[in-house]
């Protein structure tokens, strides 16, 4: 059995490809590192169940050999990087996901995109079920990414109502966990990060905003089951448990015994209000939920960060 997994040296990429290594499967990594980082993958090296290629997933892409899976996980995914690059974020959505369908189609190989809650942009119902179709600004800062994951939705549908491609869309919730980059912009990591160097912790609006937090084994878990499953609709993956902004920065200062303080700014535009995923069908079709609390998470990821922040300077922006 053999997948390839686009965005292998991303956060997610890599620990799903130690997920299907351990799985017994052969694993074909590809990323071409705009977010990427050798150091993720670089335990992997020299395995012969692994083989890695440096490769823009929106240009020509082709493996030689089987496969039986295409797992598309590579995007650029946290706010800092999509907008900082709009346009590889929505080449990546569409020619990316078109590039990788059809290497699919060619081989006869299961699809799995990875697909986002930022499909449901600024929700109106709460909690969003795989049913609701989202509350989107097409044209805002955040749309390229939000309408990237939605464009490759679609074109993942087309290609298995049109050619037949064995199908699979995993939604994916806020997640966090080791291997997560430093200066990614997300909120965990961000937190930790400035809580860990004694800097103001970035709450943005008065932080009553809502997010749900999933830790990275417990979502690779998911995804699993869901490449594994006969499910073809989007499904759902993560944690149901919600936290205010501001219970977060509270509990990773706390957690790290730090002095830092609670810094507020402007709440960016499009900021979603609410986050909280009903995975009513991820518990009935996969028979999965998240098994790792917020707490426990916690205590798993900030060491990892201590050792990441080890002889790198503070940043004096």
């Amino acid at each position: 059995m053999r997948v390839l997994i686009t965005g292998a040296a991303g956060f997610l990429g890599s620990h799903l490809c130690e997920k299907f290594l351990e799985g017994g499967y052969q694993v074909v990594g590809m990323d071409n590192f705009i977010t990427g980082r050798p150091e993720n993958i670089v335990h992997l090296l020299g395995r012969k169940d692994f083989r890695f290629v440096e490769h823009n997933v929106t240009e020509y892409t082709y493996v030689e050999g089987p496969l039986e899976g295409v797992l598309h996980f590579a995007s650029p995914a946290s706010p800092i990087d999509y907008l900082e690059m709009p346009i590889p974020t929505l080449k990546v959505g569409s020619l990316g996901t078109h590039k990788a369908l059809g290497l699919a189609l060619a081989k006869g190989a299961r699809f799995l995109l990875a697909s986002t809650s930022e499909v449901y942009g600024d929700p109106q119902v709460h909690p969003q079920p795989e049913t609701y179709w989202g509350h989107v600004n097409p044209v805002g800062p955040r749309g390229v990414y939000d309408e990237a994951k939605r464009f490759a939705e679609a074109m993942t549908m087309a290609y298995h109502r049109a050619h037949g491609v064995d199908t699979r869309i995993v939604r994916i919730f806020n997640t966090y966990g080791p291997r997560m980059r430093a200066s990614d912009g997300r909120v965990v990591s961000n937190f930790i990060v400035q809580a860990l160097r004694g800097e103001p912790l970035s709450v943005y609006g008065d932080g009553g905003q809502t997010r749900s937090f999933t830790y990275v084994d417990d979502l690779v878990e998911g995804i699993w089951r869901l490449f594994h499953s006969d499910r073809v609709d989007p499904t759902n993956v993560g944690n149901p448990g919600e936290f205010t902004v501001r219970q977060l920065a509270d509990q990773v200062i706390a957690k790290t015994g730090s002095a830092s303080t609670i810094a507020f700014h402007p709440l960016p535009e499009d900021d979603p209000k609410v986050r909280q995923p009903d995975i009513t069908v991820a518990r009935a079709v996969l028979g999965w939920e998240p098994t790792v609390s917020l707490d426990e998470g916690l205590d798993r990821t900030i060491p990892y960060f201590r050792e990441l922040l080890q002889g790198v300077p503070a940043c004096t922006a």
